[in-house]
């Protein structure tokens, strides 16, 4: 008995329901010329229903934590004035999304995929300090792994406010903070941790680059949770990066060439007290440094807030220069040769000639007085120097010779072996004795200028052995001070 053709239709049917109901559908399965590609299926798979606003946990009592690292990778600038850092850092958070998880025995073996940024939930971690956007290049995506983990590695370019202390430039250590945290949720939703042990954080310099001014010391890391209001609280983590600034370009020139200038000064003492050249080498390098100070105004940092102690130093120098020409110039009018110097004070002889050299073991007082003493005593030395006071002296004694008592003028004769004489003597005789009289006195009129004279340049070179032991004394001290300091600091 053949079937009716209305009986072969409806058994055709079934057969094609149930091939239908026995065929299963592979997840994520794509149609078209993505059929056989894994990635596509699997990209497809995770984003099916997958809402990027809302936070990846599916118990909301569950928080969200995130792990960060920072690696840094080189100081581009640190303004003074402006108290502003710019460094360039590596920058790896990873957190775990509940919602991108997968067995990868269905889609071959895939344990780890990258994904649009766009298109997945990605944590509002911040630089609190930031001031500026830098140029940080846009790296679009982030690994994601099988069971949900998920890392976005950048490299960032970051412009942050410091506080910098530059009192000890060029030997100064800067610490400058980096503070991520959430913007807006608190720690019950996100919280922070470290990536790394604070240990290999600390120690990490792998991809510093150590070329430049700054020197990378370590990084320090510390979490902290605070309230704003007492009442929602917020989880940060601060990473410390301490720089320390390479001295060696301002020692050779700033440091170097100021102390040079300080020993020619010092030498300068040993120039001859009475003459004039020590006054023209003192204002020499004194001009000389008021140049250099200009040249180095623009190298020091300049701040609102403080003066670096090189600057100090230097404005201390310049005064120690200011000091040293005025010591020179009072020394060279004291001992430079004048027509009637008043006779020194016996109070000054005392202290100065008598008790000073002893106190402070001046062993020049002796060879500067038979040094003096062993000058030819003769006439036309003593007129280069005085010329006007011989003048004036004989023209004083002259007048003094011709008031002369008669019996003066006997006693002179009886002084040059010649019989008294009753009579007036002749014009002739009488102008003789005058001019003798005349040349006597002029004679020791001269012999007591003479004596004033080294009186004078004897405490002069006292004086100046004194003051230049006491300029010593002080630039040395100044100098050992400062040095110590800077040591310390770069030691340090």
């Amino acid at each position: 008995m053949r079937p009716s053709p209305a009986w072969t239709a409806l058994f055709l049917l079934y057969i094609q329901g149930a091939s239908r109901a026995c065929t299963v559908k592979k997840p994520g399965s794509s149609t078209g010329r993505f059929a056989n590609a894994t990635l596509v299926r699997l990209s497809e798979f995770l984003s099916a229903g997958y809402k990027k606003g809302v936070r990846p946990v599916k118990d909301w009592r569950t928080s969200t934590i995130v792990a960060i690292d920072l690696m840094v990778y080189s100081i581009l600038n640190v303004d003074e004035k402006n108290q502003v850092l710019t460094t360039y850092v590596w920058y790896r958070q990873s957190w775990t999304d509940e919602f991108l998880v997968w067995n990868p025995e269905d889609f071959d073996e895939v344990k780890q995929v990258s994904l649009p940024t766009a298109n997945v939930w990605v944590p509002d971690i911040l630089i609190n300090e930031f001031v500026d956007v830098g140029k940080s290049p846009d790296i679009p995506y982030v690994y994601v792994t099988h069971d949900g983990l998920v890392r976005n590695y950048k490299p960032i370019q970051v412009v942050t406010a410091c506080t910098l202390n530059i009192y000890n430039f060029p030997f100064d250590v800067q610490k400058c903070s980096l503070t991520f945290q959430s913007w807006l949720h608190t720690i019950d939703d996100i919280n922070i941790t470290l990536m790394r042990s604070p240990e290999e954080l600390r120690e990490d310099k792998s991809v510093f680059m150590n070329q430049g001014e700054w020197e990378l010391l370590h990084i320090l890391s510390n979490y902290k949770i605070f309230s704003v209001d007492n009442d929602d609280y917020y989880a940060e983590m601060k990473f410390h990066v301490v720089i320390r600034r390479r001295p060696l370009f301002y020692t050779v020139n700033l440091l170097l060439p100021s102390i040079f200038l300080m020993v020619m000064d010092i030498v300068g003492f040993y120039l001859p007290p009475d003459s004039g050249e020590r006054v023209s080498f003192k204002i020499t390098l004194l001009l000389g440094y008021s140049v250099f100070l200009i040249i180095v105004s623009d190298t020091l940092p300049a701040t609102a807030i403080g003066t670096p102690l090189i600057g100090v130093y230097f404005v201390v120098c310049m005064a120690l220069l200011v000091i040293s020409l005025t010591e020179t110039v009072l020394i060279v009018r004291l001992v430079h040769k004048q027509d009637l110097q008043p006779p020194v004070p016996h109070w000054v002889k005392y202290l100065v000639l008598e008790r000073a050299p002893v106190l402070f073991c001046i062993h020049q007082k002796h060879r500067l007085c038979s040094t003096l003493s062993s000058q030819p005593p003769d006439l036309e030395l003593y007129k280069e120097s005085t010329y006007g006071t011989a003048q004036c002296t004989l023209h004083h004694t002259c007048e003094l010779g011709r008031r002369r008592s008669h019996h003066d003028r006997e006693g002179v004769l009886l002084g040059l072996g010649l019989p008294p004489s009753r009579d007036p003597t002749p014009p002739v005789m009488d102008n003789i004795l005058q001019e003798v009289t005349a040349i006597r006195h002029f004679l020791e009129k001269r012999d007591r200028c003479r004596e004033v004279a080294k009186e004078w340049l004897q405490v002069g070179y006292v004086l100046d052995v004194l003051l230049f032991r006491v300029y010593l004394v002080a630039v040395v001290a100044y100098s050992i001070t400062l040095g110590t300091l800077w040591s310390v600091w770069q030691v340090a």
